[in-house]
């Protein structure tokens, strides 16, 4: 989130098709239809599940439609072509930073160098060439337009240079998130790993974002149906609440340990412990007492066990429970 101060257009791959939806809280989408069904089971829509089309196009025939975009430096951007974006990734609409993603530098490029390639998608001089990178974050070895650097030191060519333009993502990725200083908005002169989830949380609050997930890789199911993320009901154990934490800490600076890497390794999962899911709907188990419909997850079951122990003597006369 924090690259949307630097936005010059927004990508659409020509040949794919894009549908619009009604959402429940959000206006219309524009995605792919595969992003819609995402939606559906993520809440978005009215009905779990389902989406409606109220319109249908190919991305070809939204290019040069005037948006805004939040946190951009410029009023108006337009929508623009982009070949790399796949129809099975993501929503199929892509924001443009080219200050630093070589592949948007790249593609802007290839759209300010070549007339016959805008022409052929009727894209207007105007909707292109007035919109440079935007100087957003300072990273030491590459200075304020990351991107730029990362393309001429590779001799990236243009947007179809996949190999080389795969390797600059992941340069300037590492080094902006460890090493990056934004320069614009709100969060200025803070490193990007810190400003990253009060920027997001920002965009949340004000409804300019919201919260979509997908797979991180195409998963089939066994019936060949691809799977989606669905919002369901489930219970968690709050692993992250301070006060049980603290009081771990505190039992844990009483214990003897053989090493001073034990302790950094107790600390450490004291630290990135958070909720975890505790429920499942079918399977062999424990019923979940106050919610019968669910069973209790397993690994959550033997956590539940070793903590029952503790306390087991003070339940009945004997650990095996043979007396009551």
């Amino acid at each position: 989130p924090e690259t949307m101060y630097g936005q010059t257009n927004c990508w659409l791959h020509p040949n794919i098709s894009y549908v619009a939806i009604p959402t429940r809280d959000h206006g219309i989408f524009i995605c792919t239809r595969r992003a819609a069904r995402n939606l559906s089971h993520q809440d978005f829509t009215t009905e779990h599940g389902k989406f409606t089309v109220i319109a249908e196009f190919l991305g070809s025939e939204l290019f040069g439609l005037p948006v805004q975009a939040p946190l951009s430096s410029y009023k108006i951007i337009y929508v623009l072509p982009m070949l790399s974006i796949k129809e099975d990734k993501g929503t199929g609409v892509v924001t443009s930073v080219p200050s630093d993603s070589a592949d948007d530098y790249a593609a802007l490029i290839d759209l300010k160098k070549k007339a016959q390639m805008r022409e052929k998608y009727s894209i207007k001089e105007s909707m292109v060439l007035p919109f440079d990178p935007v100087p957003i974050i300072h990273v030491e070895s590459y200075g304020n337009l990351s991107a730029q650097v990362v393309y001429e030191k590779l001799n990236i060519q243009s947007q179809n240079d996949n190999e080389k333009l795969a390797q600059a993502k992941d340069e300037i990725y590492k080094k902006s998130f460890y090493d990056g200083i934004l320069l614009i908005g709100k969060y200025k002169d803070q490193k990007i790993a810190d400003a990253k989830k009060f920027i997001r949380d920002d965009l949340i609050v004000s409804k300019e974002a919201c919260i979509y997930y997908e797979p991180e890789n195409k998963i089939k199911s066994r019936s060949g149906d691809e799977c989606v993320v669905a919002l369901c009901d489930q219970w968690f154990i709050d692993y992250g609440n301070e006060s049980w934490k603290e009081e771990a800490r505190h039992v844990l600076q009483q214990l003897n340990v053989f090493s001073d890497e034990t302790r950094q390794s107790f600390e450490a999962t004291f630290d990135w412990l958070h909720e975890h899911a505790c429920s499942r709907s079918y399977g062999l188990g424990t019923r979940l007492p106050w919610d019968k419909q669910y069973f209790i997850e397993s690994l959550s079951d033997s956590t539940i066990y070793m903590a029952f122990y503790t306390v087991a003597h003070l339940l009945q006369t004997s650990y095996d429970g043979h007396q009551n």
